[in-house]
């Protein structure tokens, strides 16, 4: 049996934390985070059930940080740092090989490096960030087929491209559209990603304007690292299709609020072998996860109880690596989810035809 676990931290500070505290969720937001800065990581389930095609099976656990996203991304970086460990530290006396960094843990300081040394000769770490980044891809490219987008002659548009996960998104998508345009804050950067590109089939544009570099889009990838949301409904072309891979989001919730012809998603939904049972609600349909969850389980399943993805440097080749090892172990993408509730194809359907109809009413 191969064994794994998986950090895991509030998201929704007083929301998340009374569901085990119900009194907290009368108390500031504020009181709450002093109260968890004072409590060592939790075990908060036994994950059980994961059975791969390739017959090896496994367990793992998932592990609760007590840090909000405020405290995550805020406080000194070596105390976040230390505190993440303690989590890892906890996994490996439960028996996990790996442990798979969650949400805004794979995002403080360094990206998994400082937490990894912390806890060399312990437990070895992964972000979770290869696999996220070829679902994240698989899930574009098939929404864009429900909304009868014509990839090859589209223009996609990557937020955040000089980031690690941005740019091998550029280096994956270059040769499947026509144009991409790289938008983020450091021009020379952006320059060096477009030389990079050269020698694909698409066009490449680069800018620092995120709604200039929106408005022809018709496929966007977001990955920036800003605080705050970045895309509004002003700046997206009606029948765009947008994943969201960004956290905090880069897309305002005010883009499903207002544009009913546009479709965002957030990366997608993976279907985990076997009869997996997560002894958790984390707002997912039963027996899938996370990609970030996933390749934690694809790489205990695997027997590579080694260091994955760390830091901020991603290649095409671990992306695809990955991908590989998913699909040799009966991971395959099962959906898609935005803002934490799950699409149908129903639901893509009616964007769809709510974009046709507005292309149609400016054509007249």
């Amino acid at each position: 049996m191969e064994q794994f676990a998986f950090i895991i931290h509030p998201m929704e500070v007083r929301r998340d934390v009374a569901t085990k505290y119900p009194v907290l969720k009368y108390f500031p937001e504020s009181f709450v985070e002093w109260l968890m800065l004072h409590k060592s990581p939790v075990v908060s389930s036994h994950i059980t059930g994961i059975e791969s095609a390739a017959d090896p099976q496994a367990e793992g656990w998932f592990i609760g940080c007590p840090l909000s996203p405020r405290q995550l991304l805020n406080l000194p970086v070596d105390m976040v740092y230390d505190r993440i460990a303690a989590a890892g530290k906890l996994a490996a006396e439960q028996g996990a090989k790996i442990v798979g960094l969650g949400a805004l843990t794979a995002v403080a300081g360094d990206a998994g490096i400082s937490v990894a040394k912390r806890l060399e000769g312990i437990i070895n770490v992964t972000t979770g960030n290869s696999y996220t980044v070829y679902t994240a891809i698989e899930g574009l490219l098939r929404a864009a087929q429900l909304m009868e987008t014509d990839v090859p002659n589209s223009h996609c548009a990557i937020v955040g491209a000089t980031g690690s996960i941005g740019a091998v998104c550029a280096k994956m998508l270059a040769n499947q559209v026509a144009k991409i345009t790289l938008i983020g804050r450091n021009t020379t950067k952006l320059n060096q990603l477009r030389d990079e590109l050269a020698g694909s089939k698409c066009t490449v544009e680069v800018t620092t304007d995120t709604s200039a570099g929106l408005r022809d889009a018709d496929l966007v990838v977001a990955v920036s690292s800003a605080k705050d949301s970045i895309i509004f409904p002003q700046d997206l072309k009606s029948g765009a299709v947008v994943c969201d891979v960004a956290r905090p989001r880069d897309v305002s919730v005010d883009v499903v609020k207002e544009r009913d012809d546009v479709l965002v998603i957030e990366g997608g939904v993976v279907e985990v072998p076997g009869d997996v049972d997560f002894h958790f609600k984390f707002g997912f349909p039963p027996k899938t996860a996370y990609a970030c969850m996933s390749e934690t389980m694809i790489l205990a399943l695997e027997g590579t109880y080694e260091p994955y993805t760390l830091g901020r440097d991603l290649t095409v080749e671990q992306v695809q690596h990955i991908g590989e090892l998913a699909k040799k172990h009966g991971f395959k993408l099962a959906g898609f989810r935005s803002f934490e509730k799950a699409i149908t194809e129903e639901d893509i359907s009616r964007v769809r035809d709510n974009a046709k109809r507005q292309k149609s009413e400016i054509r007249s």
